[in-house]
């Protein structure tokens, strides 16, 4: 079924990216350079490295080129694992819908992100992604992951929104993942960028713990959460912090933490676009054991 589906994942981004209009605003070229990291609880940690090459750009919205990338994890027992990736990439922008996209390989399977999304008044969102599962097993059985899903962003009024995300993850064997997701916002003072929000996600596993994942029946998770976001001489602030619950099957509730924040330069064309983020959460990720997980990404654009 993964190999079906990551096969679909190519096919889509080779065969449905629409070709750029010709525009007033001219195409330059663009390099980049990117950093990820994240380590969890239990000292498991992945660090990927890439750099770009855009022979089409204009923003980060709307770009063609390479990516090479340099991926290395190390999971909580067993040897470190590290590979190189090489992967095409796009962004296209239009009038009805917006497409972007990152399709490549390590040289054993097919990788990358596919998505595709409208700017209307009811916002519609459709994407799969593929990537290989971090832990001791699936490092040494080399197992993957594909997740597909579609998302809608559902204005109520000009301070409250809902969002809700409906997806299947189908996992290397056979297991497979539902997950529904839903956010209510509310927008306390839109002068602040200040909001509040209520943040529910559940999934329910067809095969439960068949690999070293986290992977129990079924897992709910509720977060009350607090954000702003503020402009300054067109940087983009934002931070968000949440307390919660969260539970699965055959426990208890317990504490649920969340802490996100990020920084994005300007949406300037011929010049640096710079985009950094941290973020830090309790939700388990491997085999439940801790729930401690943080993450650090930081990326540079030049256009010339």
């Amino acid at each position: 079924m993964n190999r079906i589906i990551a096969m679909m994942l190519v096919a889509a981004a080779f065969g449905f990216a629409p070709a750029a209009e010709a525009q007033e605003v001219p195409y330059w070229q663009a390099v980049s350079a990117d950093l990820f990291a994240s380590t969890d609880a239990d000292e498991a940690e992945t660090v990927k490295a890439g750099v770009s090459y855009d022979w089409r750009y204009r923003t980060p919205e709307d770009r063609q080129g390479v990516r090479l990338e340099t991926a290395r994890f190390a999971p909580a027992t067993g040897p470190a694992l590290e590979e190189q990736r090489l992967y095409y990439q796009f962004a296209q922008p239009g009038e009805d819908w917006s497409w972007n996209g990152m399709v490549g390989t390590n040289g054993e399977s097919v990788l990358g992100s596919l998505g595709v999304h409208n700017d209307g008044r009811i916002r519609q969102e459709y994407f799969i992604e593929r990537e290989r599962l971090e832990t001791p097993q699936g490092l040494d059985r080399a197992l993957y992951s594909t997740f597909a899903g579609a998302a809608l962003d559902l204005p109520v009024d000009e301070r409250n929104t809902l969002t809700a995300l409906v997806g299947v993850q189908d996992f290397d064997g056979d297991n497979l993942r539902t997950h529904l997701r839903a956010r209510a916002i509310h927008v306390v003072r839109p002068d602040w960028g200040l909001s509040v929000q209520l943040r529910t996600r559940y999934f329910h596993n067809s095969v439960p713990a068949e690999a070293d994942y986290f992977s129990p029946e079924w897992y709910v998770e509720v977060l009350p959460v607090v954000q702003i976001r503020r402009f300054h001489g067109g940087w983009r602030y934002q931070a968000a912090v949440s307390l919660g619950v969260q539970r699965e099957a055959g426990s208890d509730w317990r504490a649920a933490r969340h802490f996100e924040a990020s920084v994005t330069s300007p949406p300037i064309t011929r010049d640096w676009h710079v985009k950094a983020a941290v973020l830090h959460s309790s939700a388990p990720v491997a085999s439940g054991q801790g729930y401690d997980y943080s993450q650090a990404s930081l990326s540079l654009t030049r256009s010339f």
